[in-house]
């Protein structure tokens, strides 16, 4: 069996992508928790509002949003000893650490992964080919969890490159607020389409400092998570960057990872000395700390240089 603790739209979905290959037990905060609308949960799924229910499975998908990964980690002590895919995408704000790192210091017993990359809920729950990374510095470990994950229609890569991908996912969010800002303000899918691409150089820049490898960082959970973040409405930050750069409000009921991990990566960036000018302005600018035309133009006032 395979234990899901989070039944968001994420979590949710994959219960109904493993559910159709064997047994998953669903754990959401009132039971049957925020199912994706128009959704069947097959029978092998079974929902609990009881989370010591999942303490029988021996791998845990950790479907919650990356902020409050340590507060989960730190309330369930049984997750020790146990495989746990992290499926969560940021780096949490108070230690600077991905969701693997938080998983190992929270749970040393524990075998630490993240499941990242190009996908959308509603894809991955209506059965339409997905493929993302599966990262885990145990190779052999890995291996084993890409078989247990692995469906027909969900087609997993796997990686021991843990922090590239980790820091793949989690950049591609703040570049994909600000190609929503950049859409929003009604400058123009070039503008965009540049954005993205000195985005994507920032994110191999921070990668390449912290230990990852740049093959990671072109692969899935990199380069193909940030093509799918940065052009379409579904994602969710995005559709934040879209808001904030046509000056319109934004539901503050929806999770957006890109905006606490632009303050975390500024910071991680200035301990190690890396220039993230867009990072940077991202983080200033959803704190409020600068206004949208500065942001503009101190990105393009910025010195020429080589490509």
């Amino acid at each position: 069996m395979i234990g899901i603790l989070g039944a968001g739209a994420f979590g949710t979905a994959l219960a109904v992508a493993l559910g159709r290959e064997g047994p998953v037990m669903l754990w959401g905060r009132s039971g049957a928790g925020a199912r994706l609308p128009g959704v069947v949960l097959p029978e092998n799924v079974t929902v609990t509002a009881n989370c010591a229910d999942l303490a029988r499975a021996q791998t845990v998908l950790l479907a919650v949003p990356a902020q409050a990964l340590a507060g989960v980690l730190a309330t369930h002590g049984w997750l020790n000893g146990r495989a746990l895919v992290a499926c969560c995408k940021g780096v949490d704000l108070a230690s600077g650490l991905g969701p693997t790192g938080l998983i190992a210091r929270a749970c040393p017993a524990a075998i630490p992964a993240i499941l990242t990359g190009p996908s959308f809920a509603t894809d991955i729950a209506r059965g339409l080919p997905t493929a993302l990374t599966l990262a885990c510095a145990d190779d052999a470990a890995g291996a084993a969890l890409q078989q247990q994950l692995s469906t027909a229609a969900l087609r997993l890569y796997r990686t021991t490159d843990v922090t590239g991908a980790e820091l793949g996912g989690a950049l591609k969010n703040v570049v994909a607020i600000a190609a929503g800002v950049v859409i929003g303000a009604g400058l123009g899918d070039s503008a965009r389409a540049a954005l993205m691409t000195r985005g994507y150089a920032e994110m191999v820049r921070l990668a390449q400092a912290l230990g990852a490898q740049a093959e990671t960082l072109a692969g899935l959970s990199g380069f193909g998570d940030l093509v799918l973040t940065c052009t379409s409405d579904q994602s969710r930050n995005f559709r934040y960057g879209r808001a904030l750069g046509a000056g319109e409000p934004f539901d503050t009921a929806i999770t957006v990872e890109g905006v606490a991990t632009a303050r975390a990566v500024t910071a991680l960036a200035a301990r190690h000395d890396i220039d993230m000018p867009l990072a940077v302005m991202v983080a200033a600018l959803t704190l409020g700390q600068i206004t949208l035309p500065e942001a503009i133009q101190a990105l393009l006032s910025r010195p020429l240089k080589q490509e």
